[in-house]
């Protein structure tokens, strides 16, 4: 039984055809925003209450009257409750896979970012002044990461090192 679990929720979130097929999914249902934006926004909010709803998420995603197909969507939000909550480390951010530019790695690296503090703040962290000092650090370095621009202006292998130390960062 958990073991199964544990591998359904893996697959579900592979980076290439995750990214992909959530990408298309929010297409298909006339949203505008982007695949990595909205899991950052699920995850920021997923981490202020574990109890934020499918519903809600769909809500903040997805245009007015969709009939977009549920699925996709319902797989991705418990396969990110799953690893966020889980102990070994397991957790991705869903971001295109390293056959894609850098430079549209970089833009959804800082849109994740941009989600979850988005997710962070609008489920419900209205006192910021009770959050411990790293909790304060962590948001603080996301919108650090989310302002990520100027591709091309170091050596190839730097940026993509840089690239996986971010991507790394957010990550754990």
């Amino acid at each position: 039984g958990d073991d199964r679990a544990r591998d359904v929720t893996i697959t579900a979130m592979s980076e290439s055809v995750a990214f992909h097929d959530v990408a298309r999914a929010l297409s298909e249902a006339g949203s505008t925003v982007l695949a990595a934006e909205a899991h950052g926004y699920l995850c920021g909010a997923l981490c202020v209450r574990r109890d934020f709803s499918l519903a809600e998420w769909l809500d903040e995603i997805l245009p007015d009257g969709s009939t977009a197909d549920h699925g996709r969507f319902e797989s991705l939000r418990e396969a990110s409750d799953a690893t966020l909550s889980g102990t070994e480390m397991e957790f991705q951010p869903l971001l295109p896979d390293d056959k894609e530019p850098l430079a549209a790695r970089g833009e959804a690296l800082g849109a994740w970012c941009q989600g979850f503090l988005y997710g962070f703040g609008a489920a419900g962290t209205a006192n910021r002044s009770v959050l411990p000092e790293s909790v304060s650090e962590f948001l603080a370095d996301l919108a650090r990461i989310s302002q990520v621009g100027d591709v091309g202006s170091e050596a190839e292998e730097a940026e993509e090192a840089a690239y996986a130390e971010l991507v790394e960062f957010v990550r754990v």
